[in-house]
């Protein structure tokens, strides 16, 4: 385990540096590089909800930024939708310990959705990113940075198939359609979830397990498989069908960067849609 002689503090930063600098920052590092996440001149707001993804992409961006080769700035910004206040404390105090300078902004998200009974989840994300956005504006930020991971995208591509009856991906990057010049970006886009959660357990953090005030009654409890969801149901359906073919992870990933649009019945590009009659 971690060395007890260090600062929590020096002692994450050093598995970074050194027992996860392959699984985890040099995998960062390349989704930054071959996604062109980082300009010069960026201000990026590294959007914290407490969870264990997007405390270590706020410490993996401070080690990044160590190394100079691109000229940005860095605001780490807390969003607290309506957090019960010992989830508030956990986020205050992990931030204090790991050497993150934060900012906290209120939002009354979770009142504004709690009574509302269909597609609270999606209005209450929407509401949230909005906030994020206006957050970061208010910060001089160009960029807000969010923790999704190798796995949340390849559970997306399924989700999208299987319960969406679409093809699509969760994006590297993506140029914001309601604030003008401003970004998204996921710098944990080829970081596996396994390595994340060795990360936390090998620096024995404790994070929030989820945001919501629907379930965050359980944030302060070990399960970390709490949460039923469709999401959840994907991640089991992976892990079964890993069981016979060990690249799978690999081929879902893979498979929205190999699209054949002469195979596609009907595509839609621009929100216009294409049908294959329309060339036959």
């Amino acid at each position: 385990m971690a060395n007890e002689d260090l600062s929590l503090q020096n002692q994450v930063e050093l598995s970074i540096r050194k027992k996860f600098h392959k699984t985890i920052f040099s995998r960062f590092a390349k989704a930054i590089k071959t996604y062109q996440m980082i300009s010069e001149g960026d201000r990026i707001a590294v959007c914290i909800s407490g969870g264990k993804d997007s405390m270590l992409m706020a410490k993996c961006f401070q080690e990044i930024k160590k190394h100079r080769q691109v000229d940005f700035d860095l605001e780490f910004i807390v969003m607290d939708p309506g957090y019960l206040p010992a989830n508030r404390e956990l986020i205050e105090s992990n931030a204090k310990a790991l050497g993150i300078p934060i900012h906290i902004h209120d939002a009354e998200i979770f009142d504004a959705v709690y009574d509302i009974e269909k597609n609270p989840c999606y209005l209450c994300a929407r509401m949230r990113r909005g906030h994020l956005y206006s957050i970061a504006q208010s910060h001089n930020c160009n960029k807000i940075a969010l923790g999704h991971h190798y796995d949340d995208v390849i559970e997306t591509i399924l989700m999208a198939m299987l319960y969406g009856g679409q093809i699509q991906s969760m994006m590297p990057k993506l140029k914001s359609t309601n604030f003008d010049g401003m970004q998204l970006i996921r710098p944990l886009y080829l970081v596996r979830e396994d390595d994340i959660i060795h990360w936390r357990d090998y620096n024995n953090l404790r994070f929030l397990q989820c945001a919501c005030r629907f379930t965050e009654e359980c944030n302060l409890s070990a399960t970390e498989d709490v949460n039923k969801s469709k999401r959840q149901e994907i991640k089991n359906l992976i892990k079964t069908l890993k069981k016979t073919n060990p690249f799978v992870e690999k081929n879902i990933f893979r498979s929205v960067e190999n699209v054949n649009l002469d195979t596609l019945i009907e595509y839609k590009k621009d929100g216009v849609r294409h049908n294959f009659l329309d060339e036959y």
